[in-house]
C-alpha cells in the first residue's frame, strides 16, 4: 500500500487496525499457497477468514494463529481440493477482497427476497425426513434449498421454501406460516410427543448455514453421549485434551483426528459461539491425521475454571466434529424439478429401509440437485441390493450411487492424549516446527 505523504503513523496504524492486511503468496511453499491476514482483533475474526477460505472448498493443511495485545496475524497454508497451490487470478482476487472487507459480502442471509426459511429440531427417527417433505408438498410449499444434519439421534434442518404455484415467499407472519410451523412440530414431536422438538420461521440476521446448523444443534444439547464410552471407540474417534497454562492464563486445547474438508471450520465455529477468543493457535496435517492446538480464554479473560467447564467443551468439540463426519451411502440425484419431488425420493427411501443421516438440496431453475447419505434402519451400511432397487424406482439415469472410496489407514492416537501434559508438549515442538513450515522463521541447525 502506498500511503499519502500528509498522514503521519498514527494515522497510518489507525488506517491498517481498521481495514486488515491481506497477502497471498505462492512463492514461500513449493506445495502450498500462503494466505496471511493482520488487523485489529476482534470476537470471530479468526472464524470470518477460515469461513472465507473452506467455503471456496479450500484445504487448510497447515496454519499459524497468533495476536499481540489487539493486533493479529493469522497465516494459513492452502490448496485447492486437487491438493495444488492457487493459480486461478479469479479466485485469489476473490480471496482479497473477501478476507479484505469488514462485512463479507458473499454472507447472505439463508431465507433471499423469494424464499422463507425454516429451522426444524429434534429427534431423529426413520422416516422422519420422508414425512417433513410430506407435509411440505401437501402445503403446496416448494423447497428451494435445504441442509440436513443428524447427529447423537437429534437432527437438524434449514429448509428454504416459496409457494409453489406463484414462486413467491410466504410472509413470516401470515396464517399460513403459522399453520406450516404448526404441523410440522406435529411430526417433529411423533406420535409420542417428544420433547425439544421445534420448528419455527429462521431469523433474517442468519447468514451461514452450516454454522447455524451448528447453532442449532449445539442448542438441542446433541453433545451429551449417549453412545459407548470413549474407551471403547475405534481410535478415529477425535480426541480433545484440555488444560490451563496457569503462568500464562491460557487455557490450551489440543485436538486430534482424522483430517476431512472444514474440520477448522468447525472446530474454530464451536470455540466461537461458545464465546472463547483463540489468542495463538497451530494446525498441522500429518497424513490423514490432523493435529490443532488453541490457546484460549473466554470472552472475559478467564481460562477455563472447572472441571465441568473443561468436560462439556470436550464434548462439543467431539460433537462439532462427528456431525459432518460422513455416515452411511452417499446418492446424488440430479433430474428435472417437479411438485412433490423430494416426498417421493424420501419415501421410496423410507419404504425400502434406508435412513437418511445426512441432505442437501439446491434447486437452480428447473433442475434440482440433491446429495443424500443413507444407512440401514439399524445405522450400519445399506445392502447394496437396496440401493439398487432404490435407484431403479426412482430413476437409473438420474440416482447415482457413489462408489466406497479407498478407507483411511488407521492411526492410534497419540499415547496420553486425552490427559493433560499434551498441549504444552505441543508447545514445544509443533509450534516451532509449524513456525518454520509456514516459512516464519529460518532454521538455525
Amino acid at each position: 500500500m502506498t500511503w499519502p505523504t500528509y498522514l503521519n503513523e498514527y494515522e497510518k496504524l489507525v488506517i491498517r487496525m481498521d481495514n486488515p492486511r491481506v497477502v497471498i503468496d505462492n512463492g514461500v511453499c513449493s506445495t502450498a499457497t500462503l494466505v496471511k491476514v493482520d488487523s485489529a482483533r476482534k470476537h470471530g475474526i479468526l472464524l470470518e477468514a477460515v469461513q472465507v477460505l473452506t467455503d471456496l472448498n479450500l484445504s487448510i493443511k497447515k496454519a499459524y494463529i497468533s495476536s499481540d495485545c489487539r493486533w493479529f496475524m493469522d497465516v494459513f497454508h492452502v490448496t485447492d481440493q486437487f491438493g495444488s497451490k492457487l493459480t486461478d487470478e479469479s479466485v485469489i482476487s476473490y480471496l482479497e477482497q473477501s478476507l479484505d472487507t469488514e462485512k463479507n459480502d458473499f454472507e447472505q442471509p439463508i431465507g433471499a427476497e423469494d424464499y422463507t426459511a425454516l429451522e426444524l429440531a429434534g429427534a431423529d427417527r426413520p422416516g422422519l425426513l420422508s414425512e417433513v417433505f410430506a407435509v411440505l408438498a401437501d402445503l403446496g410449499c416448494g423447497v428451494v434449498d435445504a441442509k440436513v444434519w443428524t447427529h447423537n439421534g437429534r437432527i437438524a434442518c434449514l429448509i428454504s421454501i416459496h409457494d409453489e404455484l406463484s414462486g413467491a415467499s410466504i410472509d413470516y407472519d401470515s396464517p399460513r406460516i403459522l399453520h406450516i410451523e404448526s404441523r410440522l412440530l406435529h411430526v417433529l414431536k411423533g406420535d409420542h410427543g417428544v420433547c425439544g422438538a421445534r420448528a419455527a420461521v429462521s431469523s433474517a440476521a442468519i447468514s451461514h448455514p452450516d454454522r447455524r446448523l451448528h447453532q442449532i444443534m449445539f442448542a438441542d444439547r446433541d453433545y451429551e453421549r449417549t453412545s459407548p464410552p470413549l474407551t471403547t471407540l475405534s481410535s478415529s474417534f477425535p480426541a480433545v485434551s484440555i488444560q490451563n497454562w496457569i503462568e500464562r492464563g491460557y487455557s490450551v486445547v489440543t485436538v486430534q483426528c482424522l483430517d476431512r474438508p472444514k474440520l477448522l471450520f468447525d472446530v474454530v465455529c464451536t470455540l466461537t459461539d461458545m464465546e472463547y477468543v483463540v489468542f495463538h493457535g497451530t494446525i498441522d496435517t500429518d497424513g490423514h491425521i490432523a493435529h490443532q492446538e488453541f490457546y484460549i480464554r473466554h470472552k472475559d479473560g478467564s481460562p477455563i475454571s472447572s472441571e465441568a467447564e473443561r468436560q462439556r467443551m470436550i464434548q462439543c468439540l467431539q460433537a462439532a466434529i462427528e456431525r459432518r463426519s460422513i455416515k452411511g451411502q452417499r446418492l446424488e440425484l440430479y433430474m428435472e424439478d417437479r411438485p412433490g419431488l423430494l416426498s417421493e425420493v424420501t419415501r421410496t427411501l423410507r419404504e425400502n429401509g434406508l435412513l437418511v443421516t445426512r441432505a442437501d438440496v439446491s434447486t437452480k431453475g428447473d433442475m434440482t440437485s440433491t446429495v443424500i447419505y443413507v444407512t440401514d434402519a439399524a445405522g450400519q451400511p445399506a445392502d447394496p441390493g437396496v440401493i439398487d432397487a432404490v435407484r431403479q424406482r426412482i430413476s437409473p439415469d438420474c440416482l447415482i450411487v457413489e462408489e466406497k472410496r479407498p478407507q483411511f489407514r488407521r492411526h492410534e492416537v497419540a499415547p496420553g492424549l486425552g490427559g493433560v501434559g499434551v498441549g504444552l508438549f505441543y508447545l514445544g515442538n509443533l509450534f516451532w516446527r509449524n513456525l518454520y513450515n509456514l516459512g516464519l522463521i529460518k532454521s538455525f541447525s
